[in-house]
């Protein structure tokens, strides 16, 4: 006896009954190759949108760095009659962008410039370090002997400390009734934890050759003796600073007990003290005073891949060693 199983299928019972049941699934199998395409084309083109992205990225970097090279050189090039610019921006030290490694090929660019009437040190910085405002103050004064070429500073917001010690070496300096200037001083920051350590019970072990290796380790006591060892240092270097700003000034200074102490003025403060000579920006200067309106930027530029390389943490690991070790700052 035959079964329903048994039965072979026929026409009528695919178009109807119990046995039509396939031919939803063979219409299932019609569609399954249109969505594959559908799926196929939506990949290409997805793939067509990324790689038009990045060839897109690419042309703006490649851009960028031809942008970067050529802004760099550009101010180099000799010109007509103009003002020789040099931006001394953020804090002075090694390896930033006011350092005297940057900014001395530009100052000596600007001084052997035919084209350039004077150099304009535009000024903004809480100042930095003693040795990096030296070099640049030196190199300043020695391409004046070797130059006939006037140097201005002007200061913009604020001009403290190293910076300050730079300013020395124009011949005038200018600043705005609210700018912040002077801060003639020396310090040396660092911190002492050795009192958190003898609570959490941490000792600590350094092991030294020589009894004052480790003078200024933040978790290690410091001595008296020590204490006075760096002070008479900074008051040395501070003395430097001093003189370095009379030699600079001059006559116009008028000494008050507080000049060198590390106290900072605004504009019209500092011009009765002498620190500054005249009001006036940028601009007020090159039209005025250099009789030159045009001005040319000599301040050297960072490339691309530099400046990308210390924005993402290239120049942490010396903050994090300054932070723990201290550093001299003329501030």
């Amino acid at each position: 006896m035959s079964t329903p199983e048994d039965t072979p299928p026929t026409p009528e019972t695919l178009m109807g009954g119990t046995a039509a049941s396939p031919a939803p699934r063979a219409a299932w199998d019609g569609l399954l190759p249109d969505q594959l395409a559908r799926a196929y084309l939506g990949d290409r083109r997805s793939e067509r949108r990324w790689r038009n992205f990045f060839r897109l990225s690419w042309l703006l970097l490649v851009m960028a760095i031809a942008y970067a090279v050529f802004a760099t050189r550009a101010h180099t090039a000799p010109g007509g009659p103009h003002t020789a610019l040099i931006e001394v921006r953020g804090e002075i030290a090694a390896g930033a962008e006011a350092s005297a490694e940057n900014l001395v090929p530009g100052i000596k660019s600007a001084f052997e410039d035919a084209g350039a009437r004077a150099i304009v040190l535009r000024i903004n910085s809480p100042g930095g370090s003693p040795v990096q405002a030296g070099i640049i103050n030196d190199e300043i004064r020695r391409l004046k002997k070797l130059h006939n070429k006037k140097v201005y500073a002007v200061v913009e917001e604020t001009c403290a400390s190293g910076a300050y010690y730079i300013a020395v070496a124009a011949d005038e300096i200018y600043a705005d009734k609210a700018s912040v200037v002077g801060s003639i001083g020396v310090l040396m920051d660092s911190f002492g934890a050795t009192g958190l350590m003898e609570k959490l019970g941490v000792e600590r072990r350094l092991l030294t050759a020589g009894e004052n290796k480790g003078i200024g380790d933040p978790f290690s006591p410091l001595l008296p003796k020590q204490r006075a060892f760096i002070q008479a240092m900074l008051d040395q270097i501070h003395g430097q600073f001093i003189a370095v700003v009379k030699e600079g000034r001059g006559a116009r200074l008028k000494e008050t007990p507080e000049m060198f102490s590390g106290l900072f003025w605004n504009g019209e403060q500092a011009l009765k003290l002498g620190l500054i000579d005249h009001f006036g920006n940028l601009d007020y200067v090159a039209r005025e005073v250099v009789k030159a309106e045009e001005v040319i930027d000599y301040t050297p530029k960072e490339n691309v891949a530099e400046r990308l390389a210390k924005r993402f943490g290239a120049s942490i690991g010396a903050g994090v060693v300054k932070a723990l070790q201290g550093s001299v700052t003329v501030r």
